[in-house]
């Protein structure tokens, strides 16, 4: 008997991770961290691991190249949110069933917009629902669009370029910093645990990345809380 079919995730695994084997690797990463920020379900660190693994001495090129292509991903996907919601950002959404992730966002952007794409940005939720969330509640607050769904707060009374995140160009720029600093954190702590450590800590990475993200964003929270109540 043959063995049941990879699922189409799986697929889209295997074939992420086999660009490493080619010279093609640096381009695909970029491609890959591009896309997953904006619609593709595969993260980049797959595709990262390995080929910090194959050449450990690039592995800071590599982060690099991870880091920039994942926040111009982002960057579209802010795009998709703010003017494209209804022909492309909501079929994603509901594409990874993320209805209700989107719902409470929408409702809490306004006040914590850079913590929560900091923290999407370092941990495994989906950073696509957050760069769309932050485009569809720009378009709200803004003016970009009727089709944008009506929020709760500050958001629903806001007048268009007069909101509580004091204009259009400072939360765009609130996200990109959010966004760089998140993004920059990962990859490149994935690449140094790599080039510190080598291929035995590949199986460590893979079955405690997600408590490693939440745990450091947890202990990140807590410093800038108390360095709030020391200055």
């Amino acid at each position: 008997m043959t063995g049941k079919r990879p699922n189409i995730v799986r697929r889209l695994y295997n074939w992420v991770l086999h660009w490493a084997e080619t010279p093609y690797g640096t381009p695909a990463l970029a491609v890959n961290s591009f896309a997953e920020s904006s619609f593709f379900p595969i993260p980049p660190d797959v595709l990262l691991i390995a080929l910090d693994l194959g050449k450990p001495k690039r592995a800071w090129w590599y982060a690099f190249v991870c880091t920039v292509a994942s926040v111009l991903g982002g960057i579209a996907g802010y795009y998709i949110g703010y003017a494209l919601w209804a022909s492309v950002g909501k079929p994603i959404v509901e594409f990874y069933n993320a209805q209700a992730i989107f719902d409470s966002l929408f409702t809490t952007f306004a006040e914590y917009s850079f913590w929560a794409v900091l923290v999407a940005a370092i941990t495994p939720i989906p950073y696509k629902i957050f760069t769309i969330t932050a485009g569809v509640v720009a378009a709200n607050a803004f003016g970009a669009g009727s089709f944008v769904p009506d929020a709760a707060g500050v958001l629903a009374s806001a007048q268009p370029g007069e909101t509580m995140l004091g204009g259009h160009t400072a939360y765009f720029m609130t996200f990109i910093t959010a966004s760089i600093i998140g993004r920059s954190i990962r990859f490149f702590g994935v690449s140094a645990l790599i080039f510190f450590f080598g291929e035995r800590i590949k199986s460590f990475i893979d079955k405690y990345f997600n408590l490693l993200s939440i745990a450091f964003v947890v202990l990140l929270a807590a410093g800038f809380y108390l360095i709030s109540k020391v200055a």
